[in-house]
């Protein structure tokens, strides 16, 4: 049986006191010290802790420093030799002790997996199959950028999206009003990472944002369907430093008008992470326009409501911003 390893933050042992994050399928840049930030419950199955495993193997350490990691395998590897030493010295003198009672050849001995492997195995990767983190339905937690985001009434957590990034979305869908036979949401949140990494300022990763936001809500989507017949005009109504978890952070929104159906409403807010390296996190939200998306102030209500993790307050979890 193959194990999986779920993503988190496990020990660098090329960084001493440094916890790495794994994303579920390969080790990031991201980096901690490895007492920065107590363990916090993560969502109930859902987002990049705690999520259920892709189906990737278990991770290789991060490469080692030159030097710094030979002290350090070789008392794993000493250790197992001699309890593979011990192991053949026990079976050894089984057989001859058998043997020399019964006056004849014992029975090979059955054995579980060699000692040499199971010590190297152990020494390679983290426990395989740590308990995952659980959060109540109220709140999506963001492990990877230290954040948790209030999850309005009438809204879900996927298990699973196109885009593996944090979201959470309307519980009901729709069919896409364009020429595509998939099925859209009134009202959609995810957050992540910055792509932008090269982009030092909230207010630059956030008016960068906002256009690709845009596209992939109502335009094209991540697998190339045009839900809706394409985006035809944006009008800017934000673009405004705001504080958010904390952090002073930047937003951007627009009133897109779409091909068919009425369009929406997209929001782009940029902040420094409060963990690791503190890359910038964008939380991106796009919303309805028309009687059938949530009321535009639901985004107002969602941003302030966003909290480092380990917060005291609840940001108003669970508040009701419409259907």
């Amino acid at each position: 049986m193959t194990h999986t390893t779920p993503p988190g933050w496990y020990p660098d042992t090329g960084r001493p006191a440094t916890e790495r994050w794994w994303d579920g399928a390969a080790w990031t840049a991201h980096t901690r010290p490895l007492d920065a930030v107590p363990q916090q419950p993560g969502p109930d199955g859902y987002g990049p802790v705690g999520a259920a495993p892709r189906g990737f193997g278990p991770p290789s350490r991060p490469p080692a420093r030159r030097g710094a990691g030979r002290v350090a395998r070789a008392v794993p590897t000493a250790v197992a030799a001699a309890a593979a030493a011990m192991a053949v010295a026990v079976i050894v003198t089984a057989v001859i002790t058998v043997g020399h009672r019964g006056g004849g050849t014992a029975a090979p001995a059955r054995t579980s997996a060699p000692a040499t492997a199971r010590a190297s195995d152990a020494a390679r990767s983290p426990d395989p199959d740590p308990a995952p983190p659980t959060a109540g339905p109220a709140l999506l937690v963001d492990q990877l950028d230290g954040i948790t985001l209030p999850v309005p009434a009438g809204w879900e957590k996927p298990t699973s999206t196109v885009e593996h990034v944090t979201t959470m979305r309307t519980s009901h869908s729709y069919e896409c009003p364009g020429d595509s036979a998939s099925f859209c949401y009134h009202g959609t949140v995810t957050s992540n990472t910055a792509a932008e990494t090269d982009l030092s300022s909230a207010e630059a990763v956030a008016k960068a944002d906002i256009k690709d936001a845009a596209d992939t809500s109502y335009d094209k989507d991540i697998v190339g369907n045009l839900n809706y017949d394409g985006i035809t005009s944006h009008t800017r109504l934000k673009s405004e430093s705001v504080t958010v978890a904390g952090r002073t952070g930047y937003l951007v929104r627009w009133r897109v008008k779409t091909g068919a159906g009425p369009g929406g409403y997209v929001q782009s807010v940029a902040f420094p992470s409060s963990v690791g390296s503190e890359s910038m996190v964008v939380v991106r939200l796009a919303f309805d326009a028309g009687p059938d998306g949530p009321p535009l102030g639901g985004m107002d209500t969602i941003t302030g409501g966003i909290r480092p993790i380990g917060d005291a307050t609840n940001g108003g979890v669970g508040s009701s911003i419409g259907p």
